[in-house]
């Protein structure tokens, strides 16, 4: 007898844990999240790092983060609260930081912790001038993403797809993913109105398989055509400023043109190499505009900000990033060299004043290839172009005198890593293309004495 009373005891009581353990579960995971998207990491410095994330409505969000190495020891963020005004999106910046260090966080909506089933990360630059190398790390770059919804996408066969590709590129775990525009695709019902700006991104940013990218890499971006406006948009669009505060809402760059122009360009370093990120759409001429001196990509001031920048970066590597191919022939249609007089303006100011390190990185054209131009008494310019992550692959003819060979990829959607390394008196990057599974076609390494010219080799 006392045995069938234990045995009915211990049967009810794991019933009761068991309704227990549903109803953590229902609570935890089954329950609609108020969050849409994010955790995202953004810029990170020596000391501070921005956080991104959106919610499904108002709501307050906080972050809560500890070094890897002293998990005991958390810290809270400061609360911010989401609102419609702002697209239910929440920056939080989280400073005072000690360099080179490695975090894990978490995000908190109301008070509540938002179980990630992934890894969420964020690290802080070193501190390593004067003191040592500088350190080795990983750029992975991309562009094009477009994700498909039927309501609105065009008839026929579905132009996105192979979501899975960032998860390959989550799992080769770059210090920080560099997205080279055409990001998001606004559709027509989305061009004209700042709701349909809004929700094209909140859509895009949602996707399932981007969140552990977006979650434990720094992401930077710039922007072209599709995530600016309707196709070819140029600084007639009408709702440019619009889309700029929508540029801004989305992403979490340092900084977004300067004090006195407009635009979403702007430069950041990471390690010993600077990154410059222009902006092609917002002070843009028509491409069908008299090709004379007036007709301009960048704008005089944007031009102006990028080629002193260069002159005065010491930086072995100035990764200069654009929407846009910049050394193509004018074959291409919005191709930089169809904008002759300031594209001749620009190489000829690298080589009047002998700029070493620079390395162009575009987007745009739907396949991948390496270019490289001779520039006589300079040195070989090289472009990478990466494309598409999710759009539509172009499969036609694409004759290329640039085109370094081996390079072509135009079968398989496609991502670039970046990776720089050596020490500081000879550091290189090695480029390397990959597919949607992860899988290397190509790889090509370029040292930093080979981005010098003639003169500068010898004085060195």
């Amino acid at each position: 007898m006392n045995h069938k009373l234990n045995s009915r005891a211990i049967l009810r009581l794991w019933l009761f844990l068991l309704f227990l353990s549903l109803l953590w579960f229902h609570a935890t995971f089954a329950q609609p999240s108020k969050l849409r998207s994010g955790p995202m990491v953004g810029y990170g410095e020596m000391t501070e790092v921005m956080l991104w994330v959106q919610t499904t409505e108002p709501a307050t969000v906080q972050f809560r983060y500890w070094d890897v190495d002293t998990p005991d020891q958390k810290l809270l963020s400061v609360e911010v609260k989401t609102s419609e005004e702002r697209a239910n999106v929440a920056h939080v910046r989280i400073s005072g930081l000690k360099p080179g260090r490695k975090f894990a966080y978490e995000v908190l909506i109301n008070g509540e912790v938002v179980a990630r089933p992934y890894r969420l990360a964020f690290q802080t630059q070193p501190l390593w001038q004067w003191r040592t190398d500088p350190p080795e790390f990983t750029v992975a770059i991309g562009s094009c993403a477009y994700v498909n919804e039927p309501e609105w996408d065009r008839p026929g066969e579905s132009y996105g797809g192979d979501y899975e590709i960032f998860t390959s590129i989550a799992a080769k775990k770059p210090d920080l993913m560099l997205w080279l525009g055409d990001n998001v695709y606004y559709r027509e019902v989305d061009w004209y109105t700042v709701s349909g700006l809004r929700y094209r991104y909140s859509h895009t940013r949602a996707l399932p398989e981007l969140q552990p990218l977006l979650g434990a890499t720094h992401n930077y971006a710039i922007w072209d055509d599709h995530d600016y406006g309707p196709d070819n948009s140029d600084r007639s669009f009408r709702l440019r400023s619009a889309a700029l505060e929508t540029f801004q809402l989305f992403w979490a760059n340092p900084a977004y043109g300067t004090e006195e122009v407009n635009g979403a360009f702007t430069r950041f370093q990471w390690g010993d190499v600077d990154f410059f990120l222009l902006d092609d759409r917002y002070h843009r001429s028509p491409n069908n505009a008299p090709n004379d001196a007036a007709k301009t990509m960048f704008g005089k001031a944007q031009r102006q900000w990028l080629m002193d920048g260069l002159a005065s970066s010491r930086a072995p590597f100035k990764l200069v990033a654009n929407g846009n191919q910049m050394l193509t022939p004018p074959a291409s249609h919005e191709s930089f060299s169809r904008f002759a007089h300031e594209h001749d303006q620009l190489l000829s100011y690298i080589k009047q004043q002998k700029i070493s390190g620079v390395l162009f990185l575009t987007g745009d054209i739907h396949r991948a290839e390496l270019n490289r131009l001779p520039v006589p008494d300079l040195y070989s310019l090289y472009e990478y172009t990466s494309s598409p992550l999710t759009s539509g692959l172009y499969q036609g003819e694409s004759k290329n005198p640039l085109r370094v060979p081996g390079t072509l990829v135009n079968d398989t959607r496609n991502f670039g890593l970046l990776r720089f390394s050596g020490p500081r008196q000879n550091r290189k990057v090695t480029l390397e293309c990959y597919d949607v599974k992860g899988h290397r076609r190509w790889s090509h390494e370029i040292k930093a004495s080979e981005l010098r010219s003639p003169q500068s080799r010898e004085s060195s």
